[in-house]
């Protein structure tokens, strides 16, 4: 077992300043912590999320968000920072990065597909050392790993990583362009008025003090679609599948609460009484799963699914069907 030390940082030379890093062509569309990321290995996310927020980092003379997509040709200011000593890292715990391998299922040249546990956030950051990449890359040193779309830490299932920076850039776009068939199984409260229906709600996202992410439905906000259709009926709640259209922050949370059929073992957005009765049917987490995920590169197509886990399949056989 691996025993945790605090990490120890040394300066990058004996007088660091700021410099600019010019974006390379090749890095079109990546999103800027994870192009600092590779900028300021050795040092944690937490910090570069610090010094995003902080305003320390510019991006053609202005403060940008940690999203924010680079383009070729970008000037990137990184500003003095103190990075690890070789070796003196922080290492994962042996029993997250097994954990993390057992989860990988898919791998070939391009993808490194796993069905990410709920409870693991997608990457590190606010009080998180290590996500699904950051424990990936310690797994495999020697790839050069990308996320290229992301899960809310309480979702589980399937979560896609690219091995080329050219996988990358052209899964993006047609995650971009809505080419990608992305479905989540989901647990709600009461019947669907409808077997099918589509909620067209614009969400918008808004950061509370603190920090917390919170989105509403708002006719400011970004156009937001979720296609629901009914797959069981049981007292009181009903098991969904949910197609997304937009892949919003929360989106399907938000949506499922706006048509009033909010999601089981939703803290944020969720009602009480109904968590209060999936609880005493086993439930432990948010009953949201990102079940497939598909789409074409070229003449090649590609198809991921992860099946419902067992404690999520628990709550729906302890449920009485209508």
């Amino acid at each position: 077992m691996k025993t945790q030390t605090s990490a120890t940082y040394r300066d990058a030379d004996s007088a660091p300043r700021a410099h600019t890093v010019v974006v390379p062509e090749d890095r079109e569309g990546q999103r800027l912590d994870n192009f600092l990321a590779t900028q300021l290995k050795g040092v944690p996310k937490s910090l570069i999320y610090r010094l995003l927020r902080t305003g320390q980092v510019r991006v053609n003379g202005g403060r940008v968000k940690p999203d924010r997509r680079l383009n070729g040709g970008d000037q990137v200011r990184i500003p003095p920072v103190r990075v690890a000593e070789r070796g003196e890292s922080e290492a994962p715990p042996d029993a997250q990065l097994h954990r993390i391998e057992a989860a990988i299922i898919h791998e070939d040249r391009e993808f490194l597909v796993i069905d990410k546990p709920s409870g693991v956030a997608s990457h590190g950051g606010s009080g998180i050392s290590f996500g699904a990449i950051e424990l990936l890359r310690a797994a495999r040193p020697r790839d050069t790993l990308e996320l290229a779309h992301r899960l809310d830490r309480d979702t589980s299932g399937v979560l896609v990583l690219t091995r080329k920076r050219s996988a990358l850039t052209a899964l993006q776009t047609e995650i971009r362009d809505g080419r990608v068939d992305k479905r989540y199984l989901a647990l709600v409260e009461g019947a669907l008025p409808q077997a099918r229906m589509m909620v067209d709600a614009p969400l918008r996202k808004s950061v509370l003090q603190g920090g917390e992410r919170m989105v509403r439905v708002d006719s400011q906000g970004k156009e937001s679609r979720s296609r629901f259709t009914e797959l069981e009926r049981y007292a009181g709640a009903s098991l969904v599948e949910v197609a997304l259209e937009t892949g919003r922050t929360h989106q399907i949370r938000v949506h499922a609460q706006h048509i009033g059929h909010p999601l089981a073992g939703d803290e944020k957005y969720g009602e009480r009484e109904f968590n209060r009765r999936m609880r005493d049917k086993g439930l432990k987490r948010l009953f949201l799963h990102a079940a497939r995920f598909e789409f074409n590169l070229g003449e090649r197509s590609y198809s991921f699914s992860a099946p419902l886990p067992a404690g999520l399949s628990a709550v729906v056989d302890a449920l009485q069907k209508r």
